[in-house]
């Protein structure tokens, strides 16, 4: 092990762990996804006048968000994510993104075809993931440090296919035409980028545990805009690549394997092959039945998720539904589920309505009456 690694504080909370090894826990391991965000107001005290990258960039800014939740929800939640974005691996491959507010991620110029300069430049490129991204490094080691072992780190990248979208359409669409044209009409010199995104998603992952990432998750948020076939042909090969290769690497570098999530979302119709995809943990999102979702996994993997986000704005009732739901669907057998929402915190959820989440979790699947406080 690593001069870095031995230095960082032992975990003291391995729920999380238990249950992605398929033992029977006392209750599920809790976190969501954006957990570090905007949601909470002193996320915007430690922003302060720095715009979202350079947050990112920031291994002390980047490592405070990180933690803000643990602190806040100290007791209720297992995990901590590390405060950065998907988009980083565009970046360190050369292209300029902003975050523009109000509107998101923006690429100035995207690539529009594998005739326009840009790709030739991009695909020939060595990128050097240790040096483009070591402040991601820094920042979960940093993070580490401050979380003093009382919940596991997770690092993170975006799926190749959802990547290959931001750097086709230069930020968010609702209709992928860009990314639907490359596929179709440049299915070749498609594969080829999504298999360059592919290699430096497992050295960005790699270094991730390297520097203290006890568990990674590959988010393909775009997967639901592809057909089941066209999932088989450009998303799921690159998703197993990554899951395939990860150990081999984290193994030649002389690191502990760590446990893998994927989160295809919207890829319900793929549940079956992504149980078989090489992850231990699959993240679920709100259009699984978690009762069905666990038929259809019969104990192959761990299932993360998957109450809808929005059920949130919808006050303590609506709360306490979703999270029977997941309950009664996910943990009969009090083991194979890490609680979480099915997508992201989405923006004016009031912090104490995501606290009441966690401790309806707390207390349903501990089969506890609620007590008023």
């Amino acid at each position: 092990m690593g001069v870095i690694m031995a230095n960082l504080p032992i975990l003291k909370n391995d729920l999380l762990f238990r249950t992605i090894r398929g033992e029977r826990v006392e209750r599920p391991p809790i976190w969501v996804m954006r957990q570090a965000g905007r949601y909470l107001p002193e996320y915007h005290e430690a922003k302060g006048d720095n715009d979202f990258f350079a947050c990112c960039r920031s291994p002390e800014i980047a490592s405070t968000l990180t933690v803000q939740p643990i602190d806040r929800y100290a007791g209720l939640i297992d995990a901590a994510i590390i405060f950065s974005d998907i988009l980083v691996i565009p970046q360190a491959m050369g292209m300029v993104v902003e975050m523009l507010e109000g509107k998101g991620p923006h690429f100035p110029t995207p690539l529009r075809s594998p005739t326009d300069g840009q790709y030739g430049k991009l695909m020939a490129r060595d990128v050097d993931a240790e040096r483009e991204l070591s402040y991601v490094y820094q920042a979960i080691t940093l993070t580490r440090t401050k979380l003093k072992g009382r919940v596991p780190l997770f690092g993170f990248c975006g799926g190749p296919w959802t990547l290959l979208c931001y750097m086709v359409e230069g930020g968010g669409t609702k209709l992928f035409k860009e990314s639907k044209t490359w596929i179709y009409k440049y299915p070749a010199e498609s594969k080829k980028l999504l298999r360059k995104i592919s290699g430096l998603c497992l050295d960005y992952l790699s270094l991730q545990v390297k520097a203290g990432a006890q568990i990674i998750q590959v988010f393909d948020s775009w997967a639901g805009e592809l057909s089941p076939s066209a999932f088989r042909e450009f998303a799921l090969p690159e998703l197993r690549y990554i899951s395939s290769h990860l150990p081999v690497k984290l193994r030649k570098m002389d690191l502990e394997l760590v446990p893998m999530v994927v989160f295809a979302k919207g890829a319900w119709y793929a549940l079956d092959e992504l149980c078989e995809s090489g992850y231990q943990v699959v993240g679920l999102d709100w259009l699984h039945a978690p009762a069905d979702a666990v038929r259809v996994a019969d104990d192959r993997v761990c299932f993360q998720g998957n109450m809808d986000p929005g059920v949130l704005y919808g006050g303590r009732q609506a709360i306490t539904r979703g999270v029977k739901e997941m309950v009664d669907g996910f943990f009969g057998a009090k083991k194979g589920w890490v609680a979480n929402l099915g997508h992201g915190v989405t923006p004016y959820v009031d912090p104490e309505d995501l606290r009441y989440f966690f401790e309806e979790i707390h207390r349903l699947a501990k089969g506890e009456n609620r007590t008023t406080r």
